[in-house]
C-alpha cells in the first residue's frame, strides 16, 4: 500500500488550491441554475474569432504618421516679412495671422503617401500627428493639404478685402510658395505603428459591475450571454479564488485524491490482480498514472490554453508496451480524470484524448516502427480533430478555433518525439517491451546460436514449440511476442548437459546416456535443466518475464519415464520427491499455453498413428494430465480458452504430420 500512499500524497500536493467554477452551460440551452449575479467587477473578454477579425481589420489598412514641425511655421512667417507686397503691404499682418492659424491645424502634402512595404491601403480618413513627443489620432478632414491651405488663406483674407484679386497677388508675390507642409510624413514610424496596431487589439469589449445580473434561471444562453459567462468563469478561476474556510478546500482535495487512488487500485484489481505481485510492473503503472496527473496539474496552473498541446495519448503507448488492453483502457480512463475534474474545458478535453487513446490502442501495434509512427500520429490527430469539431458544432455552430487545431496537431506529432522514452522506462523498471521481445526472437543472437551449437535437438524442439505456441496464442488473444520469445528460451538450461536429453543424441548408436544409471540420478539430471536455465538467464540478463517461463514450463509435474521406471523396479511409492520438478505452477494464460505446447511437441514424436482421431485423443490426454495434476489451478485461463487451444493444437499436428502420396516409379527406367 506504500506506493499508493506516495501517489496519494503527490496528487494532494499538486492539486489546484483554488475553487472551481461549478456551472455547466451550453449555447442555445436554458440556464438550469438559479439567477446568476456577479460577485465582483470583471471585463467581458472577446472571443478568439472577434480578436482575429479585429486583428485582420487592423492589419488591412495603414494609418500615416506625421510629425508637427514648428520650424516650418517659424521659417514661413519670417520669409513672409521679406516679401515685397507693394501697395498691399498693409495685408502682411493679416496674412501672417491667417497662415499661423492654418498651420496650427496642420498642412500636409498634396502628393499621396507611398510605403516601401506592402501594408495595404493608406488610410484617407485618419492620421497620426506627433506634437511635443506625443502622438494622437486625428480625422484627416481636420488638417489641410497644401492646395486646401492656399484656398483657405485666400478665403479668409477676402472677407476683409473684398475688392482685391488675392489669388493673382499671392501668385505674383510668392505668398503661395511660402505655404509648405508643416506635418512631415514619417515612413519608419508609420510602418512601426502599423505593426503594433495589427498585433495589439484590446482583449475586452465591455465591463460587468458587481451585483449586476448575468443570466436568469431558464433564460436561453445566447452567444452574448455565453461570452459573459466565459469571462466571469475566467476571472473567477483566476482572481476570485476560494472565499470559504481553507480547510474545506484542502479536505476536498484529499477526498478527490483518495477517490482517484482507490479507483486506480480497483482498476488493477479487477483487470489483472497479478500485477500487485510484480513490483516493477506495478510501480511502472503508478508512475505513468502520476505523470499524467502531474502534466495536467502543472499545465492547468501555468498555461491552461496549452492543454490541447499535451500528447496524452503517448501514455497509452507507454502502457501498451508492457500491459494488455484490458488493463490499459481502464487505467488510462482514470488517468484522465484529473483533466476532467480540474481543467476549465475538462469535458471536451477528456473526451478528445479518451477517443484518441482508444483508437491508438488499435493502431499502435501496426504503426509503432520507423516512419509508420508518423502515420499513427496522423490517425490520432484525425480522431482528435473529429471530436473537437463535433464539440464546436454542438456549441451553437461555433467556428473552429484554429489555434487549438494547431495545438492538437503538434501534440499528436509529439507522441512520436516522446515515444523513445519507453526504452528509458524499460531500463529503469527492468521491463520488457514488444520491441525487446522481437529482438530476443532473432535466432542470430549469441545465446540462441550457442544453444543451436551445443544442443541442436533442443534448439529444433524450441523452434517447433515457438510455432505451435504462436498459433495457439493467437487463437485466444494472448501475448504472442512474449510466447514466441519464451518458447525459444524455455529449455536454455539443457545447454549445460545436452546429451542428457534424447533429442540431442542424434544418430548416436552406442550406449545411451542414461543406460545403467539409477532412475533417481537420471531424474535429478533431467530436472536440473530448469535451475540451469534460470542461472543462464540471470547471467545473460534475460528479462524476468522470460525467466518465469523457464520456471513454469514443467510446473510441479514429474519425470514420468524415470518415475515409472523406478516404481516398476520396486521403488518406494512414498519416496518420489526426486522425480518432481521444483518449479512454479503457471499463472498467466501464456505460461499455460507454453506448458501445453512443450509437452505436446515433445510427446508427439512418439505417436505411431497419424489420424485426426489419434491427434484428438493425444491432445486431450496431454491437457487432461496437466489439469488433473493441478498445474492450471492458479492460472488465468478460462475453460473456453483451453478448449480453443486444444482445437488449434489438434489442427496443427494434423498439418505437421499429414500423409504424403507415394510417387509412382517410371517402369521404363
Amino acid at each position: 500500500m506504500l506506493p499508493l500512499a506516495i501517489l496519494f500524497v503527490v496528487l494532494v500536493l499538486l492539486m489546484p488550491r483554488t475553487a472551481k467554477f461549478n456551472y455547466d452551460y451550453r449555447k442555445g440551452s436554458p440556464w438550469p441554475y438559479e439567477t446568476l449575479v456577479s460577485q465582483f467587477d470583471f471585463p467581458i473578454l472577446k472571443t478568439e474569432e472577434q480578436l482575429m477579425e479585429e486583428r485582420e481589420a487592423a492589419g488591412s489598412g495603414t494609418v500615416p504618421y506625421y510629425r508637427y514641425s514648428d520650424e516650418v511655421v517659424n521659417n514661413t512667417v519670417k520669409a513672409l516679412q521679406s516679401l515685397d507686397l507693394g501697395r498691399f503691404a498693409r495685408l502682411r499682418p493679416a496674412i501672417a495671422s491667417e497662415m499661423t492659424e492654418i498651420y496650427s491645424k496642420g498642412v500636409i502634402s498634396d502628393a499621396k503617401v507611398k510605403l516601401d512595404r506592402g501594408y495595404g491601403d493608406v488610410s484617407q480618413d485618419v492620421i497620426y500627428i506627433q506634437r511635443n513627443k506625443r502622438a494622437s489620432k486625428y480625422p484627416r478632414s481636420e488638417v489641410y493639404k497644401v492646395s486646401d491651405a492656399q484656398n483657405q488663406l485666400v478665403a479668409r483674407i477676402s472677407r476683409s478685402n473684398p475688392g482685391v484679386n488675392l489669388d493673382s497677388l499671392f501668385k505674383r508675390t510668392g505668398v503661395y510658395d511660402l505655404i509648405v507642409p508643416n506635418l512631415l510624413f514619417d515612413r519608419t514610424m508609420t510602418e512601426l505603428s502599423h505593426a503594433e496596431s495589427a498585433d495589439y487589439v484590446s482583449p475586452t469589449s465591455g465591463y460587468v459591475s458587481a451585483e449586476q445580473k448575468i443570466v436568469s434561471k431558464g433564460e436561453i444562453v445566447t452567444p452574448e450571454i455565453a461570452q459573459i459567462l466565459d469571462s466571469y468563469k475566467a476571472e473567477y478561476n483566476k482572481a476570485f479564488g476560494y472565499d470559504g474556510p481553507r480547510f474545506l478546500l484542502v479536505l476536498g482535495d484529499l477526498l478527490i485524491a483518495l477517490a482517484l487512488v482507490v479507483i486506480l487500485y480497483f482498476c488493477i484489481f479487477f483487470t489483472n490482480r497479478q500485477i500487485f505481485q510484480e513490483p516493477n510492473r506495478y510501480y511502472y503503472l503508478l508512475t505513468i498514472f502520476g505523470l499524467t496527473a502531474v502534466v495536467t496539474f502543472l499545465v492547468e496552473r501555468i498555461a491552461p490554453s496549452l492543454m490541447y498541446l499535451m500528447p496524452f495519448t503517448v501514455f497509452v503507448m507507454y502502457m501498451l508496451a508492457f500491459f494488455k488492453k484490458r488493463v490499459v483502457l481502464p487505467v488510462y480512463m482514470v488517468s484522465l480524470l484529473p483533466l476532467l475534474i480540474f481543467s476549465g474545458n475538462g469535458v471536451e478535453l477528456y473526451f478528445i484524448f479518451l477517443c484518441a487513446g482508444i483508437v491508438s490502442m488499435n493502431t499502435y501495434k501496426r504503426f509503432n516502427r520507423g516512419w509508420l509512427q508518423f502515420v499513427n500520429a496522423l490517425v490520432i490527430f484525425g480522431v482528435e480533430l473529429v471530436v473537437f469539431t463535433g464539440f464546436r458544432l454542438i456549441d451553437a455552430g461555433h467556428s473552429l478555433v484554429w489555434v487549438n487545431v494547431l495545438f492538437l496537431f503538434i501534440g499528436s506529432m509529439l507522441t512520436v518525439a516522446f515515444y523513445p522514452l519507453i526504452y528509458l522506462f524499460e531500463r529503469i523498471f527492468n521491463l520488457v517491451s514488444t520491441n525487446k521481445l522481437v529482438e530476443l526472437t532473432d535466432t542470430n543472437n549469441r545465446l540462441l546460436q550457442e544453444l543451436s551449437t551445443k544442443a541442436p535437438g533442443t534448439f529444433q524442439h524450441s523452434l517447433q514449440v515457438m510455432n505451435m505456441a504462436d498459433a495457439a496464442g493467437r487463437s485466444v488473444h494472448a501475448n504472442v511476442p512474449l510466447l514466441r520469445a519464451a518458447a525459444l528460451y524455455h529449455d536454455i538450461g539443457k545447454m549445460k548437459n545436452p546429451l542428457c536429453f534424447i533429442e540431442n543424441a542424434g544418430n548416436h548408436t552406442g550406449p545411451g546416456y542414461h543406460d545403467g544409471k539409477d532412475p533417481r540420478e537420471s531424474a535429478r539430471e533431467i530436472i536440473a535443466h530448469v535451475a540451469d536455465g534460470m542461472e543462464i538467464a540471470k547471467a545473460n540478463k534475460l528479462p524476468e518475464e522470460i525467466s518465469n517461463f523457464i520456471l513454469t514450463h514443467h510446473g510441479t509435474s514429474y519425470t514420468a519415464y524415470f518415475r515409472n521406471q523406478y516404481l516398476n523396479a520396486g521403488g518406494d511409492p512414498s519416496d518420489l520427491s526426486d522425480f518432481y520438478y521444483d518449479g512454479r505452477k503457471p499463472r498467466s494464460k501464456e505460461e499455460v499455453i507454453l506448458m501445453i505446447c512443450d509437452s505436446v511437441e515433445a510427446a508427439s514424436r512418439t505417436l505411431k498413428e497419424f489420424t485426426p482421431e489419434s491427434f484428438d485423443r493425444f491432445v486431450e490426454a496431454m491437457v487432461a494430465g496437466k489439469d488433473e495434476s493441478g498445474q492450471f489451478q492458479a492460472a488465468e485461463i478460462t475453460l473456453s480458452e483451453l478448449n480453443t487451444v486444444k482445437a488449434v493444437l489438434k489442427d496443427y499436428l494434423q498439418q505437421l504430420y499429414h500423409e504424403r502420396i507415394v510417387y509412382p516409379k517410371n517402369e521404363n527406367e
